[in-house]
């Protein structure tokens, strides 16, 4: 088995992990750092529209157009009086955007941009794009976004609980707002392509959290009925055993991303490809962190506020701190493992014991009335 199976392997048995909700309160640190320098860039620069979004025309010329990119803006703006965006395709040709321009107005460019190019003006293509098309694929945007919104929370609301639905709503907000800051910083154009990467990433991010939640719902079974593990352990517990997972599911999804987004768009040129690569591979990325740093430790958080769990996370910091006292091993097998209150049945006791992971108490205690299992028959 390999290093990284190996390694996961033991995660998911509890024998190693790291502490990711005791520090909690740093990835939080980091989160709001991180999205605080999203919306000032949002505010300050603002989103980069596409000629999808704001109406315009885009101009296509013949391929091997022997001119320039830079040579081919500074044409575009002095015949339109606007600021031009051009991109070289892959077959030598020239797409020139021009937003904010009428019918009109586009066929006067088109005429002088023939003249400057020298070129024929029937071989440039032109396609007109009307704001009143624009805005209403940005309204189709924000509506797809908040259904999406609403179902996610409704789905996990009654599959989990609504703490967990808070959590995911808490991180899938922070996804987006990281992402779409990101493209205001770096000045990416926003296309419908852009909207349709948002939207593929929510998924992504949304997996890896019910993953984690899936597996916090099953090891939290019962959690009151021991006093070995506070809630925030086990869901400490959880990360851990699914982190290889998820690390393995975020860079094979990176990875072909990074090629569209690196290769395709900055050596290859493609520019194109930037608007969809750029909010997948952001979103990606953030999306694998808030599952793991953000949406967890704030389900513990949450939960950890019930009468319930404070009255078990003291039971359990008293029963260590005994433990310590006579100099036991806190995670051991000792018969204090448990409540002092009867159980219903050994079942009962069995089913608390399957809530704390692998390590199994010995025997020789006589559970179970001499069979392994110590369920009645």
């Amino acid at each position: 088995m390999s290093k990284l199976g190996t390694l996961g392997a033991r995660l998911h048995r509890g024998e190693v992990g790291y502490d990711f909700v005791k520090n909690r309160k740093i990835w939080y640190g980091i989160s709001i750092l991180i999205t605080i320098t999203a919306i000032v860039g949002l505010a300050v620069r603002g989103l980069n529209m596409g000629i999808e979004f704001q109406g315009g025309a885009v101009f296509t010329t013949p391929k091997n157009t022997s001119v320039s990119v830079a040579k081919a803006e500074e044409y575009a703006a002095e015949a339109s009086g606007h600021d031009a965006i051009v991109q070289e395709l892959g077959d030598g040709s020239l797409r020139v955007q021009v937003a904010g321009i009428d019918t009109g107005a586009a066929d006067k460019i088109k005429e002088t941009l023939a003249d400057d190019l020298k070129i024929d003006a029937e071989q440039i293509n032109a396609d007109l794009v009307g704001p009143s098309w624009g805005d209403q694929i940005a309204n189709k945007a924000w509506q797809g976004l908040g259904i999406f919104m609403v179902l996610v929370v409704i789905y996990l609301a009654i599959a989990f609980e609504w703490r967990m639905a808070v959590a995911a709503f808490v991180a899938l907000i922070h996804d987006i707002t990281i992402t779409v800051g990101i493209y205001a910083l770096v000045g990416f154009e926003v296309t419908p392509g852009t909207v349709i990467g948002l939207l593929t990433i929510l998924g992504y991010s949304l997996y890896d959290t019910v993953v984690v939640f899936d597996s916090l719902k099953e090891q939290t079974r019962d959690i009151t009925r021991q006093t070995r593990w506070t809630y925030s352990d086990i869901a400490n517990r959880s990360i851990n055993s699914t982190l290889v997972r998820s690390i393995n599911t975020t860079i094979v999804a990176l990875l072909p991303v990074a090629g569209l987004l690196f290769i395709g768009g900055g050596v290859l040129g493609a520019g194109m490809l930037n608007d969809i690569s750029l909010s997948l591979f952001v979103g990606l990325a953030a999306g694998a962190y808030s599952s793991i740093f953000i949406a967890t430790p704030l389900v513990a958080d949450l939960k950890e506020l019930e009468p319930s769990m404070k009255a078990l996370k003291k039971r359990v910091l008293a029963k260590r701190a005994q433990a310590a006292a006579k100099g036991e091993p806190l995670d051991g097998s000792a018969d204090d493992a448990y409540d002092d209150e009867p159980q219903d049945s050994d079942v009962d006791d069995d089913a608390a014991h399957a809530v704390v992971g692998p390590r199994s108490r010995p025997a020789s205690r006589g559970r179970g009335r001499g069979r392994p299992s110590g369920k009645r028959r």
